[in-house]
């Protein structure tokens, strides 16, 4: 700054400090000046201030407070005043000489006493309770509690009100330190409740009460306010008593509050409290605002899953009445001329507000209650709405099926045949928009019942939606037909579609001519599904299909057709993707080029285009492999770009007038945090997510092509595995970190990395494992942890031994973090269990729950398996670190996943680390004994297989075991149920157990019994690795002329041929190559060696099939 600048700025700082008040006061009205510069002039000023005289500013501003004649000065001093003293980087308190700090409490005590204008005192007493609730804690403010008590019984309803919006504050604040005070507290907050003539006074202490029950931790504390509820449900009733809505609604908004936090607060007067919220939601003569707030408070109660778990449910009568409170919301629907013109932005034409809060009230109703609780109330109430005149209720009615579908999809599956009556019955329905709502719900009930739905009621279901594609009365509900069939076969296999196929393909050409846009979307986004749900069953109709579809993506060129022609490149690449590079090769080039010029092309921020290319790209990648590599150079610099888009966010005060206006712009989206609103706007962030999704694809698919991109993406990616504001980018960069450390390894191991080598990739997984370790620390969400496990195995698996020490000491960390909250949440859970109203449904959802929770045990134990084949003894000083983590899973209390998970940890351990695990035999043998008998058969396999390898392995220590071990495998084999499909992996394995214990313990078994009573068991044909290994050993055995195996006078000898008959016959499955042949040269030589007539008896117990095969490997 030049020196007359300064010179400038001193002045105008000596005058602002001068004994004149008018200056500052300026000072302060140019801070709220539109005009740029004189607003910033005014900033530097007052930062300069800050900095040189925080004990004049805070005197000057407290003194405008008190004395200042204008509104918006006194304001703004209230406003910076509080930011001065919140504690923050602005905190200017410790720097306060005592005497100012002295001042500025008088003064702001005084001047809420004194002050006239309702906006000022409620910044006054945000800038109190902010100050108070730094000091309080310290007692440097000794004044404050005994002003507000004087306050909160003072004459004049002004103060009263402070005093009660300073409680409310205080309680969010610091609520603890005035616990101490709950006795005074509940006899004030009782007497205004009860006798305060003043609404505003009423609601502040409302306000207060809420506030003050959520801070306290002890539940007997709570218990004392529960002869508060009346009192404060009166607050409510009384203001719509008296015509003052706006009170009522911030009563409402408070008391749903509380109904989310402590739910449980309400359980003892829930019948009172339910009741007169119902009341409210009934009258017509109330603004629907209201009416809302009140249906919004019993939605939340229900939906308090996990702090009131199934209170609700004990309420049907309660229930019915809000389900038919909503039913009546949905009725209120206009038959709007603008719905009819099929344009696609008059979707909701008709549709009013509590058409809206109706729709998405049912749903979460359903979500929160399941279906045992709401499909008999619907089975009650929906038959009258179906036979019902007017279209109104039958279209009510087919919206609320299909928005319950979701939170009672288990039920309504048991009820098919009922539900799909009452829809298709519907599609003939004279008025459009109830046969426009029947398509509806059967596209919302494929997606939610399926593919149950698709399974039993393909033959009614298809038809009726193909019938409805010539709907000509309707344009758009000829387009919903079409968009309904995307529902139905994303949910269902190639089998089920085929027969419709023909029809319906045929349907949808037309379609695609229609003169309406609307429909032609419609019917493109259809055959974009069909094609991907039939895959090579699409080739017969490529040649009839594909000149539409390439019309339509030259020709859509107006702005007014970019859908169209976003759409058109979805059913390309999809149909492309499903009929294979082979077929798709002739017009491939011809659909790259138009793609390739709209990408060079500069489109509109907000044109959907970007989006679905983005997406098409990446499935022509898919189709045509590596013929796809030339494309990249001119594919990657946009995704680049949209991949690291910053997320567009605005931040407001919570409690600021200008709030984000939700209504103008449909994708933002608003979370509340603290005392901050912000605004994120969803369509920067799905434009990410998909960008982000593609590179994953593209590494995916080609690659060591992708090596030459692996440099810019890793830094782009690596950083998004914390990118909170939505789960799908974090997601995407999860999985592409495996993918580009692969792609860079094979460009290395193929020599096409420029020249670099091995240590190229030690740096990549430098910078990515720690990066997911740190990433996965700090993860909020269970699904995401799992997937994040899950990419740090496939890390784990692609880097070896390129890890260091320090990355495995980290990742065995973060393994123990990951148990130990993994724990913690299960307890949460069996504490949720014990509550009061605790029932089924509760327990169904929160077994629902434990089971997310086993995907993470699971990624635990493959890591681990992984450390340990890659480290093997090296990495056993780890193991025995995590034991104590791992120790606790083989408890019977655990679930049976855990203990296998346990189980497979300590056989990936004595298997890799053979003699180095001996130690570790003593404390886990008795436990996989034990095992082998557990009621759940993975867990019978997992520890039947761990036998065999401590057998192999085991030497001397295993020994004293065999008789044991014996006994434990005998009742697998010999178990009546041993050849069910759930028994039979179980069964394998502990016949290759038994052959283990044969081959390396025979000096301690009665082998003249053991080994034929193991033959006796073979051959085993469904754990495909196991039959190798034993078949071979029998093999082995068979070679070496080994009495026991072939029996006293060879009496044994038409088993082995029958096995070694069945082993050839199924090819490679059940024997390596190498072991076939072998058992191909020892029936030669029997052929030679036995006796004709034994030859010919053993021949003749084989199958037919059996014969045949080994008559045409065997010369005659």
């Amino acid at each position: 700054m030049d020196a007359e600048a300064t010179q400038l700025q001193q002045a105008q700082l000596m005058a602002v400090l001068g004994p004149d008040p008018a200056p500052f006061e300026t000072l302060i009205s140019h801070l709220m000046s539109s005009a740029n510069e004189q607003r910033s002039q005014a900033e530097s000023i007052f930062n300069l201030l800050k900095q040189n005289d925080p004990n004049s500013l805070a005197l000057k501003l407290a003194h405008l407070l008190s004395s200042s004649v204008h509104l918006e000065s006194r304001a703004m001093a209230a406003i910076l005043l509080r930011k001065q003293l919140t504690r923050d980087e602005s905190f200017i308190w410790p720097h306060l000489t005592e005497s100012t700090r002295s001042t500025v409490k008088n003064i702001l005590l005084s001047a809420i006493q004194n002050e006239d204008s309702k906006s000022i005192i409620k910044k006054l007493c945000d800038t109190i309770s902010e100050l108070a609730s730094s000091l309080i804690p310290d007692n440097q403010w000794p004044e404050i509690l005994p002003f507000m008590f004087q306050c909160v019984t003072a004459t004049s309803p002004k103060l009263q009100e402070s005093a009660f919006l300073m409680f409310s504050q205080l309680a969010q604040f610091i609520g603890e330190t005035l616990i101490p005070y709950i006795t005074d507290l509940h006899t004030v907050f009782l007497n205004v409740l009860n006798s305060s003539p003043n609404p505003d006074v009423k609601i502040a202490a409302l306000s207060a009460v809420i506030n003050f029950i959520q801070c306290l931790s002890s539940s007997n504390d709570r218990d004392r306010f529960q002869d508060l509820l009346p009192a404060m449900m009166r607050t409510l009733t009384e203001a719509l008593n008296s015509g003052q809505e706006a009170t009522a609604q911030e009563a409402l908004e408070l008391l749903i509050e509380l109904a989310g936090t402590e739910p449980r607060f309400l359980r003892r007067q829930i019948v009172d409290v339910v009741g007169s919220m119902l009341q409210i939601a009934e009258a017509e003569s109330l603004e629907e605002g209201t009416r809302h707030l009140a249906i919004e408070f019993v939605i939340t109660l229900a939906e308090a899953r996990e702090r009131a778990p199934g209170m609700m449910r004990k309420m049907p009568q309660f229930i019915s009445r809000t389900f038919s409170i909503l039913m009546k919301m949905l009725t209120d629907v206009e038959d709007d001329p603008a719905w009819h013109s099929a344009e696609t932005k008059d979707e909701d034409a008709g549709e009013t507000s509590n058409y809206s809060v109706g729709q998405e009230c049912l749903d979460r109703l359903a979500i929160s209650l399941g279906g045992n609780t709401i499909v008999p109330v619907a089975s009650e109430q929906l038959p009258a709405y179906l036979s019902a005149p007017d279209w109104q209720k039958h279209h009510a009615a087919l919206i609320a099926l299909a928005q319950i579908a979701e939170g009672c999809s288990k039920v309504m599956i048991k009820n098919l045949e009922q539900v799909v009556n009452m829809v298709l019955n519907s599609f003939q329905h004279p008025h459009p928009r109830v046969r426009w709502a029947a398509i509806n719900a059967i596209g919302q009930l494929s997606t939610d019942l399926g593919p149950d739905l698709q399974v039993q009621y393909h033959q009614r279901v298809l038809p009726a939606l193909a019938a409805s594609m010539d709907d000509i009365q309707s344009p758009r509900v000829q387009a919903h037909a079409a968009s309904a069939v995307l529902n139905f076969s994303e949910n269902c296999t190639p089998e089920i579609l085929t027969p419709y196929l023909d029809g319906i393909v045929h349907k949808l050409l037309v379609l695609l001519q229609n003169s309406k846009q609307m429909v032609q979307e419609g019917a493109l986004t259809a055959l974009a599904s069909v094609a991907d749900s039939s895959q090579e069953l699409f080739k017969k109709y490529y040649e009839a299909v594909m000149p539409y579809l390439k019309t339509i993506l030259v020709n859509a060129t107006d702005k007014s057709n970019r859908m169209l022609r976003a759409k058109a490149m979805e059913c390309i690449s999809l149909v492309g993707m499903a009929v294979g590079k082979d077929i798709f090769k002739g017009d491939a080039k011809q659909v790259m080029d138009v793609l390739m010029s709209l990408q060079g092309s500069q489109l509109e921020t907000d044109d959907p285009t970007t989006s679905y290319m983005l997406q098409a790209w990446a499935r022509l990648c898919k189709c045509l492999g590596q013929d796809f590599l030339p494309y990249m150079s001119v594919v990657m610099p946009p995704l680049l770009q949209s991949a690291q888009l910053k997320p567009d966010v605005t931040i407001t005060s919570a409690d600021s007038d200008n709030e984000i206006d939700e209504s103008d712009d449909e994708s933002m989206e608003t979370i509340t945090l603290g005392d901050k609103r912000i605004g994120i706007k969803t369509s920067v962030l799905e434009e990410k997510a998909t960008a982000c999704n593609m590179l994953c694809c593209y590494a995916d698919e080609l690659k060591e092509g992708f090596y030459p991109w692996i440099d810019q993406v890793a830094p782009i990616l690596v950083p998004l595995l914390k990118f909170y504001f939505h789960e799908e980018v974090r997601k995407a960069a999860v999985s592409a970190m495996p993918e580009l450390l692969r792609s860079a390894k094979l460009a290395v191991e193929k020599g096409i990395a420029q020249g670099r080598n091995e240590q190229y990739v030690k740096q990549l997984s430098d910078y990515i494992i720690p990066a997911l370790v740190e990433a996965l620390h700090k993860e909020p969400d269970t699904e995401i942890c799992a997937n994040m496990l899950d990419a740090l195995n496939e890390c784990v698996q692609v880097a070896g031994l390129l890890l260091d020490e320090g990355q495995v000491r980290s990742i065995v960390e973060e393994i123990k973090q990951v148990l130990t909250a993994s724990s913690s949440r299960k307890r949460e859970r069996s504490e949720r269990a014990k509550a009061e109203d605790f029932d089924a449904e509760e327990g169904e959802l929160l077994k629902e729950e434990n089971e997310q929770e086993e995907e993470v045990f699971d990624q635990v134990g493959e890591i681990l398996g992984t450390l340990i084949k890659t480290f093997k003894a090296p990495f056993l000083p780890f193991f025995e670190e995590l034991s104590s983590y791992l120790m606790p899973m083989w408890g019977k209390d655990k679930t049976a996943e855990e203990r296998r998970i346990a189980i497979c940890i300590f056989d990936d351990v004595a298997e890799q680390c053979r003699e180095a695990a001996l130690k570790y035999y003593d404390t886990y043998l008795p436990f996989l004994l034990e095992a082998c008998n557990d009621e759940n058969a993975d867990v019978r396999q997992a520890a039947v297989y761990g036998l065999g390898v401590c057998a192999e392995f085991g030497g001397s220590v295993f020994k004293p075991l065999v008789g044991e071990a014996l006994s434990r495998l005998n009742v697998v084999i010999r178990h009546p149920n041993a050849s069910q499909p759930e028994n039979v992996m179980a069964y394998d394995n502990a016949v290759s157990a038994l052959g283990k214990i044969c081959q390396f313990h025979r000096d301690s078994i009665d082998s003249a019994q053991v080994i034929p009573a193991w033959l006796n068991c073979l051959p085993i044909k469904n754990d495909l690795i196991e039959a190798k290994v034993v078949h071979d050993q029998l093999c082995s055995m068979v070679e070496r002329s080994d009495a026991e195996v072939l029996g006293p006078n060879n009496q044994y000898l038409p088993k082995i041929v029958s096995v070694f008959a069945v082993v050839i016959c199924a090819g490679k499955d059940l024997a390596t190559e190498q072991t076939a042949n072998r058992m191909i040269n020892l029936l030669r030589q029997l052929q030679h060696t036995l006796p004709p007539s034994t030859l010919a008896s053993t021949w003749s117990s084989l199958q037919p099939q059996q014969q045949l095969a080994l008559q045409s490997i065997l010369p005659s």
